[in-house]
């Protein structure tokens, strides 16, 4: 499986239905995420089982994601129309209602290719997450198998971490989170850091 991270993600253009429900013929990751940062996840199959769960969980959180300034948006091998129909359905009859973000059409498999991430004996994509900069690079990403349903706040910490990364010029240590003390990237700093903070680690 090809590391991503320190690399330009993947552009791609592919049908795809908006948060507002508008089907498109041709959404484009870089023109639509421009400035933005951006959480990619491929999740299996529309009507299953895990994914559901997922996609609330993320719709629940969107506005934690705008908040950040990133763009959310999933991706299933299933067609836009299967998507529209998908978030046409109540939750409580195994649909997603209407999610706050984009879902993208990957009928022809190119774009979980791309990212490396389909499991060819299955034809479907495995639970691929993609945070990716403002300059289009990804800086984190995590890939479950099928069964393993993915932790959303633990996204958002990590976008919480790259943004400290960029505004303080410091690094993150084990288990930070957004309020906590940064760490100079030096053996000073290490040595600063761990004086205080090794117990609680």
């Amino acid at each position: 499986m090809a590391v991503l991270v320190g690399k330009q993600a993947p552009d791609f253009t592919a049908a795809a239905v908006l948060g507002n429900g508008q089907i498109v013929d041709s959404y484009n990751l870089k023109k639509e995420t421009a400035g933005k940062y951006t959480a990619v996840f491929f999740y299996p199959l529309d009507f299953t089982f895990v994914c559901p769960s997922e996609l609330i969980a993320f719709d629940n959180r969107l506005q934690e994601f705008k908040a950040r300034n990133v763009e959310v948006i999933g991706v299933s091998i299933d067609s836009q129309f299967t998507h529209s129909a998908w978030r046409n359905t109540p939750v409580e009859k195994g649909g997603i209602g209407q999610v706050g973000y984009t879902l993208v059409a990957d009928v022809k498999h190119e774009i979980c290719q791309a990212y490396d991430v389909e499991l060819a004996e299955a034809g479907v994509a495995l639970r691929g997450t993609f945070l990716i900069d403002k300059n289009g690079v990804v800086q984190h990403q995590v890939v479950n198998n099928l069964p393993l349903g993915r932790d959303i706040d633990e996204l958002l910490r990590v976008v919480d971490a790259l943004q400290f990364v960029e505004e303080h010029g410091e690094v993150c240590p084990a288990g930070w989170n957004k309020g906590k003390k940064g760490m100079k990237a030096s053996a000073e700093g290490v040595a600063d850091y761990l004086a205080s903070n090794a117990e609680a680690l």
